[in-house]
């Protein structure tokens, strides 16, 4: 019967473990993507003030020319899941964040020593991928004909003179966990 028990409890403390580091898991993930969908969105706006200027709009879809400074969006989501973080913007294609998550929980009293004051920790990456591709225009282009912009597979015809059905941040870049 005592085995019993102690097995019974055992599992418990499996389960609370568990339970913590699928916490850590869901705060890490959720600020990873928060904070890239924060910059996704910035440089959506980016491309809104250049979309006359087609010339720059390579560097914008490849992450260049907005800050990034969505760890602050990062940190919010982790305390809404009851944890902190450590972020880091990440350069280079696709551009992106790295994410450590810990629990402000601890694992809490079980029947395995030790586990009280310990805390899960985890990790995510979240990137910013580009959707869309145009031709540039060459050095002669018309300054009154815009490239037009394909984005999986919807295109966007782009009239300089009315410019009112732009793509949506959405439209323009894909953000999604990596491994």
């Amino acid at each position: 019967m005592a085995g019993l028990l102690f097995l019974a409890f055992a599992f418990l403390a499996v389960g609370q473990a568990g339970a913590n580091r699928n916490e850590a898991r869901t705060a890490a993930d959720a600020a990873a993507l928060a904070a890239a969908l924060d910059t996704r969105d910035q440089l959506r706006d980016e491309w809104v003030e250049n979309v006359l200027d087609p010339m720059k709009w390579n560097d914008i879809f490849n992450g260049l020319g907005v800050p990034f400074d969505g760890c602050a969006r990062a940190d919010q989501l982790a305390a809404q899941n009851d944890a902190t973080v450590v972020c880091a913007a990440l350069p280079g294609l696709p551009p992106g964040y790295k994410v450590e998550a810990t629990t402000n929980k601890t694992v809490g009293d079980s029947i395995v020593p030790g586990t009280e004051d310990k805390r899960s920790v985890q990790e995510a990456t979240a990137v910013i991928e580009r959707i869309c591709d145009f031709d540039p225009p060459g050095v002669d282009a018309d300054a009154d004909v815009l490239p037009t912009l394909t984005c999986d597979g919807r295109e966007w015809p782009l009239d300089p003179h009315e410019l009112g059905d732009l793509p949506k941040p959405e439209d323009l870049f894909d953000v999604h966990l990596a491994d």
